[in-house]
């Protein structure tokens, strides 16, 4: 997915953020608190979807800071 930002585990420790689809990571940090904060921040300046994996590279969570296509009702 293009217009996704992912923090991910750093296979020499830490933590990045990448953009969807990049090799290469936006910034890296030495704790996931900071990379989710510096990701988030550029999740909704970029209006993408914010994925956040854990140690094991598996998706923990996501949010949305796009246009949601299917908004709940009410």
């Amino acid at each position: 997915m293009a217009n996704t930002r992912h923090v991910v585990p750093n296979h020499d420790g830490g933590w990045d953020s990448k953009k969807g689809g990049a090799s290469r990571a936006s910034k890296h940090f030495d704790t996931k608190k900071d990379a989710e904060n510096y990701s988030r921040d550029l999740s909704r300046k970029e209006s993408s979807e914010l994925v956040i994996h854990g140690k094991n590279g598996q998706i923990q969570r996501k949010d949305s800071h796009g246009n949601d296509n299917f908004p709940p009702r009410g």
